[in-house]
Parts: C-alpha cells; structure tokens; sequence
C-alpha cells in the first residue's frame, strides 16, 4: 500500500475495510471499537500518511460558530429549502454551517453524526426521514448520547420514531389523508400511489395515511395499485412507466412526494396521455417549483422554509431539563390543475 497525498477518512475506512462510521470512532476516539478493528484502522492511516483536514478542525475550533446539517440529498428542492430556513436562523446568529447529504446511506449519516462529534459542533440538525431499522436506531442513538451529554445540541426534523431529541414535525399522515379526502370529493374512486422506498419513516407515515381515509371511505387501495421507486424525479418516471406498461387503471395518481409526482408527469407526457384530462396526478410538499409546472400540481403544502427555522431555534434554545420538545407543522392540501372531477 503506497503513501499518497491528501488521503481522506473514506480512503482509510476502504483500506481498512471497515465503515466510515468505525474509521472515524478509531482514529478520534469518540466511541469504543474493537481492538483488532482499530489497529486495521491505524495501521492504513499510518500507511496512507492521512491527516485530519486542519480547515474542519480550525473551524471545530471555534465550537461555538459551528453547527452540522445531515439531509438525505440537498440537490432535492425539499431539502434545499428546509436548509435554508436552518441557514437563514443561523446566519442571524452568527453560526456557520456545515452541510452533508447522506443520498439515503444510512451508515453514511452515522459516520457524518460521528464525524461532527469529534469536530465538536454546538448542534446537529438531522433532516429527513429515518430509517425503519431498528440497528440502525440503536447505532445512532449510540453516536448522538455522548454528544448531547457532553453539552452538544441536537435538533431532528420528520423524525419520531425512537430519537429522544427536539423535533420539528411535519404533520405526514393527517396530511395524506386530507389529501385523500380532497380526491374523493372530486369523484375519484379509482387510485395508484407512487412511492419512495417503504424503509423510510415518511414514506410509511404518508402511504398509512392515504391508504386509511380511502379505507374510511369504502375505497380499496391494491397491492399492484402501490408501486415503489427512487425517492427522486427519475423514480417517479419509472414508477409510472411500470404502470403504464401493466395497464393503469386508475383515475388518479398519488406521488408521495413531489419530485416524483414530476417524474410521473412526465412519463405521461411522454406516453401521449393528458393531465388531467387522462388521469389527474397529485403530490405531496409543495416545493417551489411545481406551482409553476404545466398543469400546475395539486399537493399539500408544507411549510418548508419554517420547518428549517423552526429546528435551528430548537436547537438554540437552552432546554435545561432536557425534555423532549415538539412542533408539529401541519399541511394544507392545495388543488391546482393537475387534478380534475370525474365526470
């Protein structure tokens, strides 16, 4: 194994073979590690000359200044307005912020939490769904305990499965059901939904909650009318490319999230069907840009920039008795063009 310049902690963890999160543990001593793992990691970083950067560190610093973002992909307009309404808090009181994206990795957020610890951060927001994995539940909560312990500020929001932390809380599954409602008022009967992956608490919650008020109402929800794909613009498409080849029945479409009800508009475009005029298709978050699509899309609305803001000042807020705080946000559902009545 030759020395090279610049080697990075994932250079160390791939050498050693272990996961960024144990490479980080072993060298910053955050956590304890098994003694034959920590030697493998040493002994690559030895071989690799990897130093820390000095930038992050000198940040780390000045503790006080500094305050860690973990979302799933800031490219996703969703996470990108929600950091700004974090950024914009901050920015008022004089905090720099690091920002991460996981692209759903979570053992990549674990090593990103793990990370921050050792580079002494005053907070970390975690942005986003969790995980329904309950190891993974246990690792983080392994990572973050110390920290707060220690004095460290954690803020999450869309989680509350099993974090014993200040969350901001989108209101997901009375905001699928309102959507619902709204559906079947216009005369649907008829649905398919678009999905992230299952594993994901959001995708659950919101899946849960459509899928209850069609119940409530007398309206079967099939397993074939539920298909999965990438939380993304492309996953939305080939989710609706794969009903559309199996033969859509349905005169309504539910992307759990916006950015793949963009996908599936597209997909129909592209198989020469109209919107709504063929089917209508709904979303979920209203993120910027969907107010402006051709139709414009009905979706419930989140008020994403607040959710941001409301976090930052979570963690900014001295909790002494160190209680779980909540906020919960509700939706509204928004109609638009994209959806229209049954005839």
């Amino acid at each position: 194994m030759q020395p090279r310049p610049h080697a990075t902690l994932e250079d160390v963890a791939r050498a050693a073979g272990v996961s960024l999160a144990t490479a980080s543990r072993a060298l910053n001593g955050t956590a304890p590690v098994r003694p034959h793992l920590r030697d493998r990691v040493l002994e690559a970083a030895g071989q690799l000359a990897y130093t820390p950067n000095a930038h992050a560190r000198a940040l780390a610093g000045a503790s006080h200044r500094t305050v860690g973002v973990i979302c799933h992909d800031v490219s996703d307009p969703y996470f990108a307005t929600v950091a700004g309404g974090i950024m914009r808090v901050a920015d008022d009181n004089d905090l720099l912020v690091m920002l991460a994206s996981t692209f759903r990795d979570p053992e990549r957020e674990l090593a990103y939490v793990s990370i921050l610890r050792a580079e002494r951060a005053a907070a970390i927001l975690l942005i986003g769904s969790g995980f329904e994995n309950p190891d993974w539940e246990r690792a983080l909560h392994t990572e973050l305990e110390p920290y707060i312990n220690g004095g460290g500020r954690v803020a999450v929001v869309s989680r509350h499965r099993s974090l014993r932390v200040d969350a901001v809380l989108p209101e997901n599954r009375a905001g699928a059901a309102a959507m619902a409602r709204a559906l079947l008022d216009l005369g649907h009967r008829r649905f398919a939904v678009l999905t992230g992956p299952r594993t994901l608490t959001t995708v659950a919650d919101r899946v849960a909650g459509f899928r209850d008020e069609l119940t409530r109402a007398g309206v079967p929800l099939h397993t074939d009318d539920v298909v999965e794909g990438a939380f993304t613009r492309d996953g939305g498409y080939a989710a609706m490319t794969d009903l559309l080849t199996r033969g859509l029945d349905a005169t309504c479409v539910f992307a759990v999230t916006d950015v793949m009800a963009i996908g599936a508009l597209a997909a129909l475009r592209d198989h020469g069907l109209s919107v709504p005029a063929d089917v209508s298709v709904a979303g979920f978050d209203d993120i910027p840009i969907v107010r402006d699509l051709t139709p414009p899309l009905t979706t419930v609305a989140l008020p994403l920039q607040q959710l941001g803001e409301r976090a930052m000042q979570l963690a900014l807020t001295e909790n002494p008795g160190r209680r779980r705080r909540i906020h919960r946000m509700a939706g509204e559902v928004v109609l638009r063009a994209s959806t229209a009545k049954v005839p």
